[in-house]
């Protein structure tokens, strides 16, 4: 099953290679030591190619910024390591006339996937302290391991979701260093397949039924394929992780959700015809999305907001969110106000129409609960 998942992954364009081999002492070392979870040179090199506007100074500071673990919760290490993937690292940069500035290192190409070195680690050891564990596949970008997938037998009668799911769990306790970085966990028994996040239960583990939101693949057909195909081909993977990943609370805990498929390929859509429809010419008709109750509506309003606000054709705009019923705004303005990352602006909530016409009197951008 191994080979089969290796095999859809090399179709999708990564490179495969053998854990022992890049390991100390391998055919083609990459790592130090077994503790080491990011492939240096990788990461020195996309910086390098992403980068060459700015000093080696900058460079040097970006890559240690990563190297260094800023706290010890790994659910916080990640959301900070997050927002250097999608926005880069910040650096102070001296210029040639003296002048510091601050600039950010970016460390993924987001407008051309085939920028970005794509590798599988089969077999990829990591050892702590005492603790020396081997997940199935991990998958780096640019050196950074952003996906993890854990496989298991379909001939063995212990070996189902659930059990790849405590694998996860023990992992992250015992080898946290691994998903400082990560962006996707993927579970499968060879007839099921789950994606979750870092801190999904077993129950937010969740199908993704389709590879590129046109068609839908049945319940137990090819699922590995569909989720391996439909998350980690390079161009949906970053688009994932630049769109569709927002960080929150839960029972006080730090959580972070991944949207799904259902989310994502409507968002897609929703967003194309937005543009178009705004655009010079445009017959001003966006559309109307439909989800049943208990989908995930808010999230997905969330991520749309989030993608019109940044979205560079449509000039900064306002963003206004209608309801109608009081309890269904504080809601809506609960979610989006959890997602200011995401949109990179606080949302305002209007009280009156007096207030409304306050709130519209600027020029462009906000977004606006009334």
């Amino acid at each position: 099953m191994e080979d089969w998942a290796c095999d859809i992954l090399r179709e999708c364009g990564y490179t495969i290679v053998w854990g022992p081999d890049i390991a100390p002492g391998g055919k083609k070392p990459e790592r130090a030591s077994l503790s080491d979870v990011i492939l240096e040179k990788r990461l020195r090199a996309a910086i390098d190619r992403l980068n060459d506007h700015l000093p080696q100074a900058s460079h040097n500071e970006a890559l240690l910024a990563l190297i260094r673990e800023d706290t010890p919760d790994h659910v916080d290490e990640n959301r900070r390591l997050h927002d250097y993937l999608v926005n880069g690292v910040p650096v102070d940069v001296v210029r040639e006339d003296g002048i510091q500035s601050g600039d950010r290192v970016r460390l993924l190409d987001f407008e051309d996937p085939e920028n970005n070195n794509f590798l599988v680690v089969r077999q990829f050891v990591v050892e702590k302290d005492e603790a020396n564990r081997r997940p199935d596949l991990v998958l780096f970008v640019n050196g950074m391991p952003l996906g993890v997938v854990e496989l298991k037998s379909p001939s063995s009668e212990n070996a189902t979701l659930d059990s790849a799911w405590n694998q996860f769990q023990t992992y992250r306790s015992l080898i946290p260093s691994l998903f400082r970085f990560n962006e996707a966990l993927m579970i499968s028994d060879g007839t099921e397949a789950r994606i979750g996040s870092l801190t999904a239960d077993r129950d937010r583990f969740m199908p993704w039924r389709t590879v590129d939101g046109e068609e839908l693949v049945a319940k137990n057909h090819e699922e590995m394929e569909t989720v391996l195909r439909g998350v980690f081909t390079p161009r949906w993977f970053l688009n994932l992780i630049h769109d569709f990943v927002l960080f929150g609370e839960k029972n006080g805990s730090p959580i972070k959700i991944l949207a799904g498929y259902h989310q994502f390929h409507a968002c897609r859509k929703a967003v194309a015809q937005t543009v178009r429809a705004s655009a010079p010419g445009g017959d001003r008709k966006v559309g109307v999305v439909w989800h049943t109750q208990g989908s995930g509506k808010s999230l997905l309003m969330t991520f749309y907001a989030g993608v019109i606000a940044r979205h560079p054709e449509m000039e900064n705009p306002t963003i206004i969110v209608l309801t109608d019923r009081n309890d269904l705004d504080d809601q809506l303005f609960a979610t989006f106000s959890g997602a200011q990352a995401l949109l990179r602006q606080t949302p305002e909530q209007a009280d009156s129409r007096e207030d409304l016409q306050k709130l519209l009197r600027r020029s462009s951008g906000g977004v606006i609960f009334t």
